[in-house]
């Protein structure tokens, strides 16, 4: 019967029994209150930390109000690592922390992720990481050596699995009504992403850029606006999101945007009849009156000259120089045509006048 009572005193001695012990205690004091009447939509299920000010991201059920799960675990080990008990997301403030049963003494300290040592061995108990990353995700554990009392042997914790979620996906960059427009169309570009739901409290600035510089500095609104786009629009854009410590910032792909000219019209150029000569008799004409008319000089030879339809693009511009000298070319044909007819009438008048003095 003595022994008896010794081994369950010894058993309930032991560590894992006062570590259990001891966490249990702990936990007390993060007993669950409930508040209000149950059958009101006011009743809600809290921690002490959580009814020091109202949660906004509380989920509502059939008129009942819940707080977040509230996750217990009890480790029988001589050392465990202590990880969040929250989702980590991208930029938040990661803290890993090796604890020892009853917070005895520790040195050479050391923290791994995926059995890779993050460090050499040292007398810091916690692990931070400033900012973040997913790549930061991993399993991770510590080791030390027990300084008196203790074990006295080096110790390793229990492998603890950590994520760190995406905070937005990168940003993607659209046009409305679409990424190519005429010359005065307005053009509305949108940086589209989105937080998470338990971050849908965060805000996020925008910027816009083109062609390497920037065209919107950052802001909470994620659109641009151009009234009535012109050649000068045209070009690379993309967008950039990022939180308001700049913390996580991320690029869209390029979009190409591309602005043309006006449609060309398709009338046809008007002409200034010839004038006509009188029919009244006077002396024939021997020859040619005078030179033909003088053409207009061209576009490139007329200094300050600008063709109103000229466009930034070259396959445009190309076109409307080839109109213009075919212009010019029916012009000349014209000049020619009028000394042609003025030839010809007068020679039909001075057959008629030499008609009746034959009859004679």
């Amino acid at each position: 019967m003595e022994l008896g009572s010794v081994l369950v005193a010894r058993a309930l001695c032991s560590p894992a029994v006062l570590w259990a012990a001891q966490m249990l205690l702990a936990a007390s004091f993060e007993m669950l209150q409930c508040e209000g009447p149950a059958s009101t939509g006011d009743s809600g299920c809290h921690s002490s930390e959580d009814l020091k000010g109202p949660r906004e991201d509380d989920s509502q059920a059939r008129g009942y109000t819940f707080s977040e799960p509230f996750h217990l675990i009890v480790s029988y080990d001589w050392l465990i690592l202590q990880g969040p008990a929250m989702p980590v997301f991208e930029g938040d403030t990661l803290v890993l922390r090796c604890q020892a049963w009853q917070d005895w003494p520790l040195t050479q300290v050391t923290f791994y992720r995926d059995g890779s040592a993050l460090g050499p061995p040292g007398p810091n108990r916690e692990f931070p990481i400033a900012a973040a990353r997913e790549a930061d995700s991993g399993h991770y554990h510590c080791s030390a050596v027990f300084r008196s009392p203790g074990p006295g042997s080096p110790e390793a914790a229990a492998p603890v699995a950590v994520t760190v979620q995406e905070l937005f996906p990168v940003p993607v960059l659209r046009a409305a009504p679409a990424a190519e427009a005429r010359e005065g169309d307005p053009v509305t570009l949108s940086c589209e992403t989105k937080l998470p739901l338990q971050r849908s409290a965060a805000r996020l600035l925008f910027s816009f850029h083109k062609d390497g510089g920037t065209v919107q500095g950052r802001g909470l609104s994620s659109e641009l606006h151009i009234p009535a786009a012109s050649g000068a629009h045209s070009g690379s854009y993309w967008c950039e999101a990022a939180t308001e410590d700049s913390q996580v910032w991320k690029q869209s792909p390029k979009l190409e945007v591309r602005v043309q000219g006006p449609p060309r019209s398709a009338a046809p150029p008007a002409w200034s009849p010839a004038p006509q000569e009188s029919a009244a008799p006077g002396p024939p004409a021997t020859g040619p009156s005078g030179p033909p008319p003088t053409l207009p000089p061209s576009d490139a030879e007329a200094p300050g000259f600008s063709c109103p339809l000229q466009t930034p693009d070259p396959h445009l511009h190309h076109q409307m120089g080839l109109l213009l000298k075919h212009m010019q070319d029916v012009r000349v044909l014209l000049g020619h045509l009028v000394v042609e007819l003025r030839h010809l009438s007068g020679r039909q008048k001075a057959e008629t006048r030499e008609g009746p003095a034959e009859y004679e």
